[in-house]
């Protein structure tokens, strides 16, 4: 029996010994593993997690334009490339301030007591349409430099009775620049010439009530051609449809965004009273294409390729076309009952610069 115990545990104590040194040996193993894991993990570029990363979003609410309550020398901002509030003592004195204007002298375009509320201003200047004898009205200024990247701010009112417009104010390019608005319409540019984006109301055949819901409307040279095989402005409009309201001031502001050459990262964006409505950049969800363009869409749908909006980074953003464009063809297409009534609409406090606005800070 002493002989049978002493055998048990002289065989119980190298048992112990020998699992004993597996748990070590597996131990070492272990961490080896995870040593060489995570050196092939640090020797991998860092590109996969960046590549899915959505974008910075993009500011709201007050901007650059905070620092200066009631737009009073925001000029001087080292960002702001034009600034108009319109408180001339005449029509005269603010055509100076444009590079090219059409219709002064013919009740297109008038000084108006009218300002946003906030504003320190008195007036404001309005734009007429005589659909039975003229298009309307334009202020187009070349901007002193072109730019990558550029933000466009005006407010905005249609008095009652409200009516549809055919175009409206543009943000654009052309290479070479030049002191008067080019044409161009129903041609696709060739990628080193021109790109304009136009931000209007939109009427969609009479089913958005006057003047419309706001909608982009660009040329570039990767548009879709239209049905009729020429190439219309692209229409691409935000998740929700913005309606613009009768009567009421409104703050609009859009940011142009030029793409890197060969790359399609070129953004738009389209901010209403400071608040973000659509922000248009590669990957972004959309409807299926057509020939008049695509709606954002919160989910589902298709993603977007991007804007390749230049071939050349000649082609910079340099032009501010504050337009007033009325047709009788864009009344019927809209159903509307009177063609001959003049369409009016009122602008004030423009800011152009490379940085985001914002609305007038109230004095």
């Amino acid at each position: 029996m002493f002989f049978s115990r002493c055998f048990s545990v002289w065989l119980s104590q190298p048992s112990k010994i020998l699992l004993a040194g597996f748990a070590l040996i597996g131990l070492f193993w272990l961490l080896a593993e995870i040593l060489e894991a995570d050196d092939d993990e640090a020797a991998q570029p860092k590109t996969a997690s960046a590549s899915h990363r959505e974008p910075a979003g993009l500011p709201e609410g007050l901007g650059l334009a905070s620092k200066y309550p009631g737009d009073r020398n925001i000029h001087q901002h080292p960002a702001v490339l034009f600034a108009e509030d319109f408180e001339a003592p005449g029509l005269a004195e603010v055509v100076k301030h444009w590079t090219e204007a059409k219709n002064p002298r013919q009740e297109g375009l008038q000084l108006v007591e009218d300002a946003p509320p906030g504003s320190p201003g008195r007036q404001a200047v309005e734009m007429i349409a005589h659909p039975d004898r003229d298009t309307g009205a334009h202020l187009y200024k070349l901007l002193p430099r072109g730019v990558d990247q550029c933000f466009a701010r005006f407010y905005v009112r249609f008095p009652k009775p409200a009516g549809y417009i055919h175009h409206f104010v543009h943000l654009g390019g052309y290479q070479p620049p030049t002191r008067w608005p080019q044409g161009g319409a129903g041609e696709k540019p060739r990628g080193d010439e021109r790109i304009t984006v136009g931000i209007e109301p939109w009427g969609d055949g009479g089913r958005n009530p006057p003047p419309g819901a706001w909608n982009f409307y660009v040329y570039w040279h990767q548009m879709k051609r239209s049905a009729d095989g020429r190439y219309w402005g692209n229409g691409l409009q935000p998740v929700q449809p913005a309606q613009v309201p009768e009567d009421k001031w409104q703050c609009v502001e859009v940011m142009l965004k030029l793409n890197q050459v060969g790359k399609p990262d070129g953004e738009l964006a389209l901010w209403l009273d400071g608040n973000l409505v659509a922000h248009i950049r590669q990957g972004v969800p959309r409807s299926p294409w057509t020939g008049m363009g695509f709606r954002l869409l919160a989910q589902g749908g298709q993603p977007f390729e991007g804007f390749d909006f230049r071939t050349s980074d000649r082609l910079k953003v340099n032009f501010f076309w504050l337009l007033h464009y009325v047709t009788p063809e864009a009344l019927r297409r809209n159903r509307a009952q009177d063609i001959s009534s003049p369409v009016r609409v009122r602008f004030d406090h423009i800011v152009v610069a490379t940085e985001y606005i914002g609305p007038v800070q109230k004095q």
